[in-house]
């Protein structure tokens, strides 16, 4: 497992970096990056694995199961997705009709879903795994530290983008690449404890790895609540270090231990369930962190650019600049530009030949922008750090209760041999 989180960490490290290279000429090319790995992945998927699993005796397609959770997830992400987008008036989409529908359905056919399983001949989702304290308390940890990550590393990507890079003379259509080589140290660190902590596993068990490993995270995330939005980077880049080896040592041991507390026919349907969690997770950890952010800058960024507009004599931009959606601003970040660029592009030529070079000049500058942005965002994305560290906190408890080092086989042979022991005992009496 261990090898297996070094394998999906490098391919992190290496789409951070090409994807950054890519967005320099056009931010739809690092979706064209995929198709020739998806190519080569699926042909050696398909000429290069063995069947090594044991297979159950009997085993048919959950059809009802599968449609049922696919609808659900598939209407529950799309309602999520575009409440994030502005609606009318607001900032959000949260009170969309559509959205409203669509997150009702989905979470109706949602909880439908585990009624169905329990009535279906092989279903894909097995709930009678819960009964299992290691696979129940290790999936709850791994879904609350997907929960705690997810929207966040994108955070810390728009964080550099849109407001350290610049600051630090960097251009904004460079950003995309020198944010993937800044955050490095965040794959590093779990590059270098995954194949470790797995070791360690092996040998002492995984709770108290896997603890240790959230414990880290959680500190990670306070150590990050306290940083200024203008660090210096060997500071940040340490606390991302930390942060690396701290989701790097759970991640391997914790899906060991789920993996070993099932039956041997199981471990393929435990495995689509631990990274059905975490994808899910992942997923609306984005929603919930991106609501938080943008929540936070819709209420101060107006404020704002107003007061600093002021501050430079151009006050009478305000009623213009103030307008940039949130979502506007977040975004243009991760894409690597300015959006007052895309504002004064718009507005008529007249008002644009009024406004004085030097204000121009600062307008557009690299250090505007971000700092004013950098207001508005630090407060809300403080917020979502102290939450991440909650998560970590809540999951690092459900790992020190997962019990002791337990394999199913053992504890099955175990069982097995005392009872030929009782067995030959009787013979020989």
């Amino acid at each position: 497992m261990g090898i297996n989180t070094v394998a999906a960490m490098s391919g992190q490290f290496i789409g951070l970096v090409l994807g950054g290279l890519l967005a320099v000429f056009d931010w739809r090319y690092v979706f064209l990056v995929s198709i020739p790995f998806g190519v080569i992945g699926t042909f050696l998927s398909y000429y290069k694995l063995k069947e090594l699993s044991i297979k159950s005796v009997k085993t048919k397609i959950d059809y009802w199961g599968n449609i049922t959770f696919v609808l659900g997830v598939t209407l529950l992400l799309i309602g999520v997705t575009y409440g994030l987008m502005p609606y009318g008036n607001n900032s959000m989409g949260w009170n969309n009709p559509w959205v409203i529908i669509s997150i009702i359905m989905g979470l109706t056919a949602l909880i439908l879903f585990p009624f169905i399983e329990n009535r279906v001949e092989s279903p894909m989702f097995r709930l009678d795994l819960f009964k299992i304290r290691m696979f129940t308390y290790g999936n709850l940890a791994g879904f609350l530290g997907s929960l705690s990550r997810g929207g966040v590393m994108f955070l810390l990507v728009i964080m550099l983008q849109g407001i350290w890079l610049p600051l630090h003379g960097y251009s904004y259509d460079s950003t995309p690449f020198w944010a993937g080589i800044y955050m490095l140290p965040l794959v590093g660190g779990m590059s270098i404890m995954g194949p470790l902590s797995g070791m360690l596993s092996d040998k002492y068990g995984s709770r108290l790895i896997a603890t240790t490993g959230m414990a880290i995270s959680t500190v990670s995330f306070l150590l990050l609540a306290v940083l200024p939005y203008n660090f210096s980077y060997i500071e940040f880049g340490s606390i991302l270090l930390m942060m690396g080896i701290g989701f790097g040592t759970f991640g391997s041991p914790n899906n060991a231990s789920i993996m070993n507390s099932v039956p041997a026919e199981d471990r393929g349907v435990a495995s689509g369930m631990i990274y059905t969690f975490m994808n899910t997770a992942f997923t609306a950890s984005m929603a919930v962190f991106f609501t938080i952010v943008i929540v936070g800058i819709t209420q101060r960024f107006p404020g704002e650019i107003t007061s600093s507009l002021t501050s430079i004599g151009a006050v009478n931009l305000a009623p213009l600049l103030s307008n940039i959606p949130a979502t506007g601003a977040l975004f243009s970040s991760l894409l690597g530009y300015n959006p007052i660029g895309s504002v004064l592009t718009s507005l008529p030529a007249p008002i644009v030949s009024s406004i004085p070079a030097s204000t121009l000049n600062t307008l557009t500058g690299t250090t505007w922008f971000p700092t004013i942005f950098a207001k508005a965002f630090m407060p809300a994305l403080q917020t979502s750090f102290y939450i991440g560290a909650l998560l970590t906190l809540i999951a690092a408890v459900l790992s020190a209760l997962r019990g002791e080092k337990y394999i199913h086989e053992q504890k099955k042979d175990e069982k097995l041999d005392k009872e030929d022991e009782r067995i030959d005992l009787k013979a020989q009496n």
